[in-house]
């Protein structure tokens, strides 16, 4: 490994850390009404949706337990989502 890689590897840990002290030492510090309220309460949902979009673009079975994951959505809780959304594209993977 060439000392670029590892002082790359360093550096986004770095950042990484850094990004996480910073939400520990700020976070008291933020209103908890308003704007600011809507806006981190949306943030589990903007990451989950950040991590799950690009697996759903990975191929035909994904996308279909996707649209499951979607319907599954308007009735269920985030946890029960979540577990149809596995069971979904474990099944479909399965299948197709």
């Amino acid at each position: 490994m060439s000392a670029d890689n590892v002082l790359a590897i360093l550096a986004m840990a770095l950042a990484t850390y850094a990004t996480r002290v910073a939400g520990m030492l700020l976070g008291d510090r933020l209103p908890r009404i308003g704007r600011v309220k809507q806006a981190l309460d949306a943030v589990p949902a903007a990451v989950l949706t950040a991590v799950v979009a690009p697996a759903v673009t990975a191929g035909k079975a994904e996308m279909i337990a996707g649209a499951v994951v979607v319907l599954a959505a308007l009735r269920l809780p985030m946890l029960g989502v979540i577990a149809v959304g596995m069971a979904a594209a474990a099944l479909l993977r399965l299948a197709l």
